[in-house]
């Protein structure tokens, strides 16, 4: 899986071939359908664990008792996992390109269920009178486009790469908590836990 995931992301869909996995593993291309059933079959399983993987990175964010640092420690472990497996990212989001591969209504519902942890983090947002009372999935999915666009942007080189570069992302981050419902003060406060903790953790 990962060396399909690596192919796709460098050398776009149409270098993905049983023969071509063959050769870069060393084996046959028999090995791709004695695993998978076919390319497409093995696309939808290496998109499948670019967000399983995304899932666990999520879940490991600490819950503590400022849940906006906690949406900011979750944009945080989001960026990282994207910067830590580029190619399966671009996978998760790009591999319906490969021929004989469509998404199903599992693949999208696996993709959405990432959002969970999101969500449930902002509704304490909501009790805690930090945020407005909004539907907390809205809030999720606005904050989703905005970190996979920036995340995107970043890997296609259009911004610094860096994941432990946040430089002006603090800005971005406190805009979101303040347009949430937060105050200005009271998000900077919190960006700058979620970064402390961050660093401490590492």
């Amino acid at each position: 899986m990962e060396v399909a995931a690596g192919l796709l992301a460098a050398e776009g869909p149409r270098s993905l071939s049983a023969r071509r996995l063959g050769k870069e593993l060393g084996t046959s291309s028999t090995t791709v359908y004695t695993h998978f059933g076919g390319m497409p079959e093995l696309v939808r399983e290496v998109m499948r664990e670019g967000f399983r993987r995304l899932g666990a990175e999520l879940a490991s964010v600490s819950r503590s008792d400022d849940p906006v640092a906690d949406v900011v420690g979750l944009i945080l472990a989001y960026r990282r996992a994207a910067h830590g497996a580029p190619h399966l990212y671009r996978v998760m989001f790009g591999g319906s390109e490969v021929a004989g591969f469509e998404l199903t209504d599992d693949d999208r519902r696996i993709g959405r269920r990432t959002l969970a942890v999101a969500r449930d983090t902002i509704q304490r947002c909501t009790q805690a009178g930090r945020f407005r009372p909004v539907e907390p999935r809205i809030l999720a999915h606005q904050l989703w486009c905005q970190v996979h666009g920036l995340v995107s942007l970043e890997l296609a080189g259009y911004r610094p790469a860096d994941p432990d570069d946040h430089g002006d992302l603090r800005h971005y981050w406190r805009s979101f908590a303040v347009g949430a419902g937060d105050t200005t003060e009271r998000a900077a406060a919190s960006v700058q836990s979620a970064l402390a903790n961050r660093i401490a953790a590492e």
